[in-house]
């Protein structure tokens, strides 16, 4: 019998944890020649990171699992569960359930960037599931590394975070993960990732569950396979979990019992069916219909339920819609309402993060998540599974506290060029964002704001124009505060299309002086699209598909080769930060377009002009 250990992986976006599992993975010798090369799946190279999104984004937005086997030198064998949780704070419902499934966590910092929004808010998670770190400095390789001062920058953390005296002491590893190596001694390069492994053995404690115990099981996370349903899986807290035992699922409210057909536990990256799963072990559980991420799996004649996962509140809504544009129906395949319905139900069964509300018709629905990365995932997902949908502007989540209007507030971190931080500053201060703390590092600022979550909405890209492209900015959300008022929205105006048809070259030509254009000569279009960005503050109604008239005159001068200025194509989460709450963006498996929310111009005329009687109406009572 291997000793048991559970150690969850967690750090910041981008710091090297599914590259750091795949080293161990490697390492571990449970793959056979050839096998890796298989997994890889070409240029990518991370085993862990399966999902098509994921590789092409280089981030984790979905946790998993794998198993390993570490053996000692002395020969003593140890079955290591290893999890990888995302980064970002977008997918903390990730998070949240399976630090359920560890008993400790490598804590993962970069050596040169240190501690960052998004490692403060996994490790306080850590800490509230009472998960002892072991702390790895990773991308030890980097010539600007500055090992010591992260360090030293980790225990303030944890100080600050209220940890107590053992997560105080925490054991160091210096390593590489690219390169394969890891060390207890500062400035010393390793051979492997043994360090890591023993860190792992020593720190870790070995799980305390009770095998003796009746049967007690949380479901953490859920699978599906079109031959065997749904797959449960999660880890046995007590007791023993056996194919075939009959056994009493749910939560206390609506107990049921259930037959398990299957028990599956983890070995290397895939499951393998097993007799038995003891207490503190990982498994995957097959033969339950109904079953649902919280729900405990109990011995039907002591069915003692464990506390359901708990997950942070959603902090940004968005109004989810069938796609009702002249073009609806032409390049998807699930449009209506009723699949629309659907798929958001399904999602719910495992994306605990997301909430669905009714909209105002049968038609919409109020969807809520943790940030606009999350709900933009989900949105990108659908697309490439064939659904139309339109989706209006993003909109945080407010609070009423005492009879005052609390908003979300977000710790928003920023690294820059010294020589552009004015314009940072200038940027955030007139989204109402606070300059808590400052530092430079080498060439660049580190800056560090507390920022209201819905002043961030756009800034993105704002930022990266102020500073050329040369900015980098994370943000996690921090509390709830009193509202700061009114925020400045889009400085500019849009160029909307006055009728349809194919853009041309010659309407482009023409309007090249009015503004920025989000399309192509050859692009469809309809009347009320959003087709550019006017350079003044007033929307334009322009007709981008005018052709050039032919006649039979004969000019003196050759026709002239004209040079169009490069269309600005925005991506998805671009489109949704971009529209303010007139519009609205189609998405389809093809195309992501703008539109105005009232096609018909002189629809949207009316209705500025009852916006405008309303407001003056309320300024004079």
């Amino acid at each position: 019998m291997h000793s048991l250990r559970n150690v969850a992986i967690i750090a910041h976006v981008d710091h090297g944890k599914t590259t750091l599992v795949d080293q161990l993975l490697k390492q571990s010798g449970n793959f056979r020649a050839g096998e890796l090369e298989k997994l890889e799946g070409g240029q990518h190279g991370l085993i862990m990171d399966s999902n098509p999104l994921e590789r092409e984004r280089g981030i984790t937005i979905l946790s998993k699992n794998c198993a390993v086997t570490y053996t000692r030198p002395s020969g003593e064998q140890f079955r290591i569960n290893i999890v990888d949780t995302p980064g970002h704070a977008d997918f903390g419902g990730e998070v949240e359930r399976v630090l359920r499934m560890a008993d400790g966590c490598l804590l993962l910092v970069d050596s040169f960037d240190g501690p960052m929004p998004q490692t403060r808010f996994v490790l306080s998670k850590a800490l509230e599931a009472g998960l002892a770190p072991v702390v790895v400095v990773n991308k030890c390789d980097r010539p600007d590394g500055r090992p010591q001062e992260v360090i030293n920058e980790v225990f303030d953390l944890l100080v600050e975070l209220g940890a107590d005296e053992m997560a105080l002491d925490f054991p160091i590893v210096y390593a590489s993960g690219r390169d394969g190596w890891a060390s207890r001694e500062l400035g010393q390069k390793g051979t492997d990732m043994r360090p890591v492994f023993e860190a792992i053995v020593e720190r870790v404690p070995e799980s305390t569950c009770d095998p003796a115990g009746p049967l007690q099981m949380l479901v953490i996370n859920l699978d599906y396979s079109d031959y065997v349903g749904r797959i449960a899986i999660g880890r046995v807290f007590r007791g023993k979990m056996r194919p075939g035992q009959v056994a009493i699922l749910g939560h206390d409210d609506a107990p049921r019992k259930e037959r398990i057909l299957k028990v599956m536990r983890f070995q290397g990256l895939g499951r393998v069916e097993t007799d038995v799963v003891e207490a503190g072990d990982l498994c995957a559980v097959v033969g339950l219909e109904d079953v649902g991420i919280g729900d405990t799996i109990a011995d039907p004649e002591n069915p003692e339920m464990l506390p359901g996962v708990r997950v942070d509140e959603p902090t940004v809504s968005m109004l989810f819609r069938i796609n009702d544009s002249p073009f609806a129906g032409t390049e998807g395949e699930y449009v209506t309402s009723r699949q629309i319905k659907d798929r958001l139900e399904k999602e719910l069964r495992h994306n605990v993060a997301l909430r669905v509300e009714p909209g105002r018709s049968s038609e919409e629905f109020k969807v809520s998540g943790r940030g606009l990365l999350h709900l933009g995932i989900l949105l990108e997902t659908m697309r490439r599974e064939g659904f139309e949908l339109s989706v209006g502007k993003p909109v945080v989540i407010t609070k009423e506290v005492d009879g005052v209007v609390h908003e979300p507030i977000e710790l928003l971190a920023i690294d820059c060029p010294s020589g552009v931080v004015g314009s940072a500053i200038e940027l955030v201060g007139q989204r109402r964002g606070e300059l808590k703390h400052m530092e430079t590092r080498g060439e660049y600022s580190h800056l560090e704001f507390e920022a209201p979550a819905r002043g961030l909405i756009g800034l993105r890209s704002r930022l990266l124009t102020a500073t050329q492209g040369q900015a980098i900015m994370h943000h996690t959300f921090e509390r709830y505060a009193p509202s700061c008022g009114d925020l400045p929205g889009r400085q500019a105006g849009v160029l909307i299309a006055s009728e349809g048809g194919p853009v041309t070259a010659y309407a482009i030509e023409g309007l090249a002086d009015r503004g920025v254009m989000f399309v192509v000569p050859g692009d469809k279009v309809y009347a009320g699209m959003v087709v550019g960005e006017h350079n003044r503050e007033n929307d334009l109604v322009v007709n981008i598909t005018r052709a050039k008239a032919l006649t039979n005159m004969r000019v003196a001068f050759k026709e002239q080769t004209v040079t169009l200025k490069a269309a600005r194509i925005l991506s998805l989460e671009q489109a949704l930060e971009y529209i303010e709450d007139d519009e609205i963006v189609e998405i389809t498996p093809k195309s992501i377009r703008m539109r105005k929310r009232l096609l018909n111009e002189s629809d949207r005329k009316r209705a500025e002009r009852a916006a405008r009687g309303s407001q003056a109406a309320a300024a004079h009572a």
